[in-house]
């Protein structure tokens, strides 16, 4: 074990329960900052070899903030992309909103069809369909999938590339 990764580990143990209410007043949901406070270990546990952390403990606050930011981006986009999906598909019919519910028979074959995509994905290597799920199904940008990921943009695109080739050959 590296000395940075023993550090850190050693600050999140004394400082676990300070990082929760640090980031329970923040998220405004304790159980939202155990989760983050999980991911901060997860993610000290594997820092790099031959990284030098100078503050353990003002490290593990910067990476929760910063994963906590994610968080809140990712909702936001999230939140953006389904007003827009329901915005899209709303009727109105003489000043009353209709909902555009599809037919049971195109509900299934949406549901087979994803269930087919997931079958294709994971014969995939892990990497290219961890790529893949955070750009489509979690609507990361590339840049911010190779800045998670620790990649480079244009392996981002060769993964997602190889994905969409490898649907297109099996799903036409």
């Amino acid at each position: 074990m590296s000395d940075a990764r023993s550090a850190l580990l050693a600050a999140y143990l004394a400082r676990r329960a300070d990082l929760v209410r640090f980031f329970a007043l923040r998220l405004k949901s304790e159980a939202a900052a155990e989760d983050l406070v999980q991911d901060i270990y997860l993610r000290a546990a594997a820092v790099p070899r031959g990284l030098e952390v100078r503050n353990a403990t003002a490290y593990l606050y910067r990476l929760g903030s910063n994963l906590m930011l994610d968080r809140i981006r990712g909702e936001r986009r999230t939140a953006a992309r389904d007003y827009a999906w329901r915005e899209s598909h709303r009727t109105i019919v003489e000043s009353e909103e209709v909902a555009e519910e599809p037919s049971a028979e195109a509900a299934l074959a949406a549901r087979q069809r994803l269930a087919e995509v997931v079958a294709v994905l994971a014969e995939l290597p892990e990497q290219t369909q961890k790529v893949f799920r955070l750009h489509k199904f979690e609507g990361l940008s590339h840049a911010e999938v190779a800045q998670r990921l620790g990649i480079s943009r244009s392996g981002v695109e060769k993964h997602v590339m190889a994905v969409l080739r490898r649907l297109a050959e099996r799903l036409g």
